[in-house]
Order: C-alpha cells, then structure tokens, then sequence
C-alpha cells in the first residue's frame, strides 16, 4: 500500500473513532443547521480535526481543503499537493442514527486526484486506491458491475438539500432515471455510493451541485475500478463543478444520454 494511503488510512480510523465513540449517544451531540437540511455536529469538527492533525504530522507542507474549516493558507500557493477531506459525509444520516456515511479523504496531486480512502465506520468496510494500481474494499482488488443495460442496473442518486430550486429538475430526472433503470436509490453519502458503484453494489451514480470533497475519494475509486466519470456533458472538469455521472462502461454511456440534456 501506499505510503500516503497508509497516512491515510490512519487519519480516517482516528476520525472513526470519534465518530463511532458519539454514535452510542446521539441526542448529547451538538447540531448546528448551516442552512436548510445541511447540518454540521461537534463530531464533523472533531473528526476533521483528527483527520488534518495526522495529516499534517506526516506531510507538514501539504495543503488542506476540507468541508468545515476550508481552505488552508496555503492552497494556492501554488502547492502540488492537496489533501481533500470530508470528515463525516452523510451527517444528516449521522444525526438521525441511520447507518449511511463515511469518512473521506483524497490526495490531489498536480491536479490530479492519487489517493482516496472513504472508509465506513459502522461497517469498519475501507475503501482504497492509488491511481494506477487499482481499488480496493478491504485489501480485496474491487470491479465496476458487469451489467451492460440500464434496464438490469440499479443508481445512486442524491436529491439537493440545501438550495432547492434545483428540486424540479432533479424530480424530472429523476423520473426518466427510474422509468429506464431497474431502481433507484437515495441513500444519503455521495462518498459510500460512489464507492459502492467501483465495488459493482451500485452500477451507476448522479447527482449536482456536489462539492469536492463529496466526490473527490469516490471518484479515484470508480476510475480505478474500471468506472467512467464525468459531467453530465461528458467532461472530466467535474471536481470542482459539482455535477457528476459515474457508472460501468456502458452503463454509464445510457446514463450520459439521458442526462445530457440537464447539462449546464
């Protein structure tokens, strides 16, 4: 595994940890709503901070992105390296004792995204890859399904929640996805979906208005794991635009052709 993984994979179980630790006693964890439907808890700023501490032990000159604090001084300072951190992707899901959220983690390097670990607490399932060796659920070399119609294959999608002026779009979306598709699915953690479309549970994914590091980690493990993604004009300039199909091969192509015409 690689050194950086390794780095990690560790800041992500000590996130975990705490985490975990609040999950047995959810009514004493502080909620504040940053807007409508979009919570953060003292747990998303503890783990966050865990995540960067370790991080920052091992690659001091690293800049960080991460959902609660931000940017770090030296984003663009021109660094090569970026590390893009969800702490607790899914909180909604948190707060509510539903078990659907991970920790995220990736490494953009020169652009790029090299490393990625999204990892599930309540299932202790970790998710990994290295861009050029492959994905991996637990050490275990991990595919896209092999599901080559629409008709057979089962979506993630994620509806928006803090600006909903998109809603009536995504509900005629949504309406063709689920008319073309053997089922649709909402789980709530953009991370755990695309990591379970590069493990082949999920054979296609959508969503917009994501942010990066909603999708950073997941999508390395798709590509990875033999998956395309993109916008929904078939572009590869989705990180930082927010609008995101992934899928198999040719899943994702019916996909592509489908959602096109909500491109922006």
């Amino acid at each position: 595994m690689h050194p950086m993984i390794n780095t990690a994979v560790k800041a992500a179980r000590r996130a975990a940890t705490i985490i975990n630790r609040a999950s047995f006693d959810i009514d004493q964890v502080r909620v504040t709503q940053k807007n409508h439907n979009d919570f953060v808890t003292e747990v998303d700023k503890a783990a966050e901070e865990a995540i960067i501490s370790t991080l920052r032990q091992a690659y001091p000159d690293h800049a960080i992105l991460a959902e609660e604090s931000g940017a770090s001084a030296n984003l663009h300072d021109e660094n090569e390296n970026v590390w893009i951190i969800d702490p607790l992707d899914g909180t909604t899901n948190f707060i509510h004792g539903f078990p659907q959220y991970a920790v995220s983690i990736a490494l953009q390097h020169r652009g790029q995204i090299t490393q990625a670990v999204v990892y599930d607490p309540t299932r202790n399932e970790l998710f990994t890859a290295s861009k050029g060796a492959g994905a991996f659920l637990n050490d275990k070399r991990i595919r896209v399904g092999k599901r080559d119609r629409l008709a057979d294959a089962l979506i993630g999608t994620g509806f928006p929640y803090s600006d909903l002026s998109g809603l009536d779009e995504y509900l005629k979306m949504f309406k063709i996805m689920t008319e073309k598709s053997a089922g649709l699915r909402r789980p709530g953690s953009a991370a755990l979906d695309l990591a379970y479309v590069a493990a082949g549970r999920l054979d296609g994914f959508f969503e917009k208005k994501l942010k990066p590091w909603d999708m950073a980690a997941g999508a390395l493990l798709v590509t990875e794991a033999g998956g395309i993604m993109a916008n929904f004009s078939g572009e590869s300039d989705y990180l930082y635009k927010g609008d995101v199909i992934a899928g198999s091969p040719k899943v994702f192509s019916q996909m592509l052709n489908l959602l096109t015409p909500f491109a922006k």
